[in-house]
């Protein structure tokens, strides 16, 4: 990584070349994005209060966090995504503020901010004390009884998914997913143009144990798109109002169910400053 990059030129060429804001609204975007939703919101303050969305992209997040009444600062590594995110901003009646920065060196002072949302960093991290020194850089700005959440990608999503889609056997994917099985560490191939860049998908327990290392209280553990995104017939069941809530009621009795979160792409870790 260069002295003046926040991020490795592989992280920032792959989200200049690509679309965050589309991945949200595109196969299994849309989910995701109405599960995180509604996974933040049980952990927000019942008054208003400081947000933080570390590694924010683009500010869907923070729009919509921004337009429950709370004070938000996206804070994002690539130039591309503040850019469009204070575009975003300023179209907005409830604005948010977005900043250049990275989640080892956040620019606000200890204790002052009710809730840190770790989007991107625990996944771009490939290290683990890299990893280790952004959660510790999230409680150190946290107030005491605050709420940290982070995402991160599960080390079984590239196999499950090239199992389902028939592409394991493209040259050198199933390399890739042995190495994301046996180490967490996610190396797209050469040959996989748009493949998400250099990453960590995590162990549920790794999760789970990187957040107690950093001496947080865990509150749990919950799977994002679940099981329910193995359903063979998968869209045409979401476009059913009917089938879609029978979906939404099979996530919900298994989202924190540890012995099913490998099967999920993404999780969410909710712990508290203490």
């Amino acid at each position: 990584m260069s002295s003046d990059k926040l991020i490795s030129a592989e992280i920032e060429n792959f989200y200049t070349q690509t679309s965050e804001e589309a991945r949200l609204q595109l196969g299994l975007g849309p989910l995701e994005f109405e599960r995180n939703k509604d996974l933040i919101q049980r952990h927000l303050p019942a008054s208003k209060g400081v947000i933080l969305d570390v590694g924010g992209g683009p500010g869907a997040y923070s729009e919509w966090l921004a337009g429950l009444g709370y004070t938000v600062h996206l804070i994002d590594p690539v130039p591309k995504h503040i850019k469009q995110a204070t575009k975003r901003a300023n179209s907005l009646k409830k604005p948010f503020k977005a900043m250049l920065g990275e989640a080892r060196q956040l620019n606000f002072a200890d204790d002052s901010v009710d809730v840190v949302i770790l989007h991107g960093p625990l996944y771009h991290l490939q290290d683990k004390q890299a990893r280790l020194a952004a959660i510790k850089e999230a409680k150190r700005v946290t107030k005491k009884g605050g709420s940290i959440v982070g995402f991160a990608i599960n080390y079984a999503a590239s196999t499950i998914a090239g199992l389902l889609n028939g592409f394991m056997h493209e040259p050198g994917f199933i390399d890739m997913c042995k190495q994301e099985l046996l180490s967490g560490i996610h190396t797209p191939p050469k040959n996989m143009p748009g493949s998400l860049a250099e990453a960590y998908y995590h162990r549920p327990s790794q999760l789970i144990e990187e957040f107690r290392e950093a001496t947080l209280e865990f509150i749990n553990i919950y799977a994002v798109e679940g099981v329910v995104w193995l359903d063979k017939k998968y869209f045409e069941s979401r476009g059913d109002a009917r089938k879609k809530q029978a979906l939404m009621d099979l996530l919900s009795i298994t989202e924190s169910d540890q012995a099913l979160l490998a099967l999920s792409p993404h999780m969410m870790i909710a712990t508290r400053k203490i």
